[in-house]
């Protein structure tokens, strides 16, 4: 059994240094958000949920639920902390500490302006199984994905998680191609363990891709043009062979996405741009 030294030596000694260099790396976000201090993010109260008992999760999936280090907001989008992915996940800690973390949503389109879709994988904690739009993921709390100006740390994340989830080279979707087109707040329990409450960028970008997807985060893909989505839709509302629809992509599409995928086709997407609007949708 690993043996760690009690809490007080372990605290004596962060808080004696004035910069640990395993928690604080030269380009550290504390520098970026100095209300974030050491203290408040390394003491942070445990519990039981902190260190989970899921030992049937897949083993892929559950590394990732607690070395991914999701950024917490308020309502406004204002940076409030940080939480692993385990932890923003679970409906128990969501509703008690309402905790609300930031994601973004990449609607991805080619030459023909058909939207690439994919089913996310069996083995994904929440929503496995389901149909939704390119890539839905989160900024991680680093330095290149906090950066606010332009959403540039969202449109990094997004660069990032279409390779790791599809393949798709970082050349072939470059950052500045990304429109961030706007946000929506919403929650959506996956089961009665785990669920959503994001803060979500909506990002369109019209790219000719390769495509090589992720066996561990994706079973299937498929591009679709409007008729062919307006169809899913038919089947998943009427359970037709067992398709589903993830409920951040069923707001989208019956909020935004016909409209804005029209203004793709017209060549005027930039028009219809907001991100100074937080949309609440239930």
């Amino acid at each position: 059994m690993l043996k760690f030294p009690p809490f007080k030596t372990v605290a004596t000694t962060i808080l004696s240094s004035p910069y640990p260099s395993f928690c604080l790396p030269p380009k550290s976000p504390f520098t970026r958000f100095p209300s974030l201090t050491v203290a408040t993010v390394l003491f942070r109260p445990f519990s039981t949920l902190d260190m989970g008992d899921d030992s049937g999760m897949d083993a892929v999936q559950r590394r990732l639920m607690f070395e991914d280090e999701c950024i917490l907001v308020d309502e406004n989008d204002k940076v409030v902390g940080h939480d692993t992915k385990y932890n923003c996940h679970l409906m128990e800690k969501i509703e008690k500490e309402n905790l609300l973390h930031r994601a973004f949503s990449v609607f991805l389109f080619n030459s023909k302006h058909e939207l690439l879709l994919q089913q996310r994988s069996a083995t994904k904690v929440t929503f496995p199984l389901v149909w939704t739009n390119t890539c839905c993921s989160h900024p991680l709390y680093r330095e290149t994905e906090l950066i606010d100006e332009n959403a540039l740390g969202v449109r990094n994340a997004a660069q990032r998680k279409l390779l790791d989830e599809l393949g798709i080279p970082a050349e072939d979707v470059p950052v500045d191609q990304f429109t961030p087109l706007g946000r929506i707040l919403y929650k959506a329990p996956s089961d009665g363990k785990w669920g959503e409450h994001e803060l979500d960028y909506l990002l369109f970008i019209v790219r000719d891709v390769g495509v090589n997807p992720n066996p561990d985060e994706v079973k299937d893909v498929k591009y679709v043009n409007a008729e062919e989505l307006k169809e899913l839709v038919r089947k998943a509302d009427a359970g037709e062979e067992g398709l589903k629809l993830s409920p951040w992509f069923r707001l989208i599409v019956d909020n935004f996405l016909y409209e804005w995928w029209d203004r793709v086709h017209k060549g005027t997407l930039p028009e219809a741009v907001d991100m100074k609007t937080i949309h609440k949708l239930t």
